[in-house]
């Protein structure tokens, strides 16, 4: 079997485990080049995945601490599906993919890994970037680092 190199992935993996939300901490740290907060609105903000399932991998998420979609006040969700639609707008003109997968995951059975705070993921999808590595090597490969996925789309939301 072939190895495929990703050492970026390990301070992630290794690093520090905080207790607490990553989606109130981070954008709270107000460093958002290391936390990869892309944008903050009023209301809601988009995060980058540091364990993207695709380059470009995107979170919306609101900065109050809620669980549920009927949490939201009406201007949070308002802002959090303007933000959704300008994500799908930026990794479109950035990235160039094919498709999208565009959800939330309610609730740890629904898979979220955070299942306190509600996130919107935003994934750019190209033909064939689901192919035998994660199917039956159980290996995601992502092209790029995410510093250089960072930069490429910061210069969109500004």
């Amino acid at each position: 079997m072939e190895q495929i190199w990703a050492p970026w992935r390990m301070q992630l993996i290794e690093g520090p485990k905080k207790d607490g939300c990553i989606f109130c901490d981070l954008p709270g740290e107000g460093e958002d080049r290391k936390n990869l907060v892309l944008h903050r609105g009023k209301q809601a903000f988009v995060i980058m995945n540091a364990f993207p399932y695709t380059a470009g991998h995107l979170m919306v998420a609101p900065f109050r601490h809620v669980a549920r979609l009927a949490d939201l006040t009406p201007g949070e969700k308002a802002e959090l599906m303007d933000l959704v639609a300008k994500c799908e707008t930026v990794l479109s003109d950035a990235m160039r993919p094919e498709g999208f997968n565009v959800g939330f995951n309610l609730g740890r059975a629904a898979g979220a890994g955070v299942d306190k705070h509600l996130h919107c993921h935003i994934v750019p999808r190209w033909v064939g970037d689901t192919n035998f590595m994660p199917v039956l090597g159980e290996t995601r490969v992502i092209n790029e680092a995410l510093d250089k996925t960072y930069e490429k789309l910061k210069e969109y939301f500004k």
